[in-house]
Parts: structure tokens; C-alpha cells; sequence
């Protein structure tokens, strides 16, 4: 795996992989994957706590005293509550995102899980996903979990994004190849 130069992705890492750990070991993984979405869920969808978890105005007292009290309105399990205490007291709230993201990565290396994000110009019927994830899951030597997604303006085919890798067979990119090449020859 690639590291990233950026320090704040480094503790992202560190965090996200020795709370992986202390999962691991209390059996816990799923648990604490499915509260952490819903953290996250709550910092995209609540301006109040994104802006408590990005905002450096907040000293680290008001954000413990903050996430004290969500995590005790909320009742995750006790070691999602720890970790969330855990990261206020130290001031790294606005790290979380980077946290989560991370530890769902982790988790599902664990699984031999792969994410792919596929991006189509109209939604894909059932049977049309599940050819994709097969093919995609064969190409990747892992089972594939897919994150879809409609833009009308690719006009057909795909664009599929596994880790580093980008498959892009949407018209849209064989119109702009074919435009480029015609400018070229005339």
C-alpha cells in the first residue's frame, strides 16, 4: 500500500489501524464499522456537529464535553465511545472523516473486499449488477462491493474506479478520443 506524504493522513492511519486492532481482538469489526458509518453519516448530514468536528475554534474540552454527550444520547458500543473520547480529548475531531474512511478500508482488506465505484449513465438493473461485480470481482481477485452512482452526461458505458485503477468506457470518452482524433488528421 502506498503511503500518503501527508501528515494528517498518517494519523488517520494510525488511528483507524489500532482501533482495527482492538476490533480485531474484541471480535468487534462489523460493530464498530456499521457505528462509524453512522458517525459519519452525522457529520454529513447535521451542520452542527460537521462544523464541531472541522471547526479548530473549539477547545478540546468543548469537544469532549460534545462528543460525551452524543456518544451517551447515541450509546454506541464501548469501544466506538472510547475511540470517539479518545480522538476529542487529543484534538484530532477533524481527523474523523479520514479515520472512518480508513478503518472501512482496513476492514474490508481483513474481508478480502474490494470497493469499486461505478458511475453509469443510466441505473443498473440487477441482473446487470451482478454480471459487473462478478466480472469486476474475477478482474480483481477479490470480492467487490460496489458504490454506484448516475451521470446522465457520460451518455453510456462505465466508469469504474478500484483502488488506483480507472476503467473508463462511457461514450462521452470515446466522443472526446474521436473529436481529438479528427482534429488531428484535418
Amino acid at each position: 500500500m502506498a503511503q500518503s506524504s501527508s501528515p494528517v493522513s498518517g494519523v488517520a492511519d494510525r488511528y483507524a489501524q489500532s482501533l482495527f486492532d482492538l476490533a480485531l481482538e474484541e471480535g468487534a469489526v462489523e460493530t464498530v464499522e456499521s457505528e462509524l458509518s453512522a458517525f459519519q453519516t452525522l457529520i454529513d448530514e447535521n451542520a452542527d456537529f460537521r462544523r464541531l468536528v472541522v471547526s479548530p475554534a473549539f477547545s478540546s474540552d468543548d469537544q469532549l464535553r460534545a462528543i460525551d454527550a452524543i456518544v451517551k444520547d447515541v450509546k454506541p458500543s464501548e469501544l466506538t465511545g472510547n475511540f470517539l473520547r479518545v480522538v476529542a480529548s487529543n484534538r484530532r475531531l477533524f481527523v474523523l472523516p479520514g479515520m472512518i474512511r480508513r478503518f472501512a478500508q482496513i476492514a474490508a482488506d481483513h474481508r478480502g473486499e474490494i470497493q469499486a465505484d461505478v458511475v453509469s449513465a443510466y441505473a443498473l438493473n440487477d441482473e446487470q449488477r451482478r454480471e459487473l461485480a462478478e466480472t469486476l470481482g474475477s478482474y480483481a481477485g477479490k470480492t467487490v462491493t460496489m458504490r454506484e452512482s448516475v451521470d446522465p452526461s457520460i451518455l453510456g458505458g462505465l466508469i469504474v474506479k478500484m483502488g488506483s485503477r480507472q476503467i473508463d468506457t462511457s461514450l462521452r470518452t470515446k466522443l472526446n478520443s474521436l473529436k481529438l482524433a479528427l482534429k488531428e488528421v484535418g
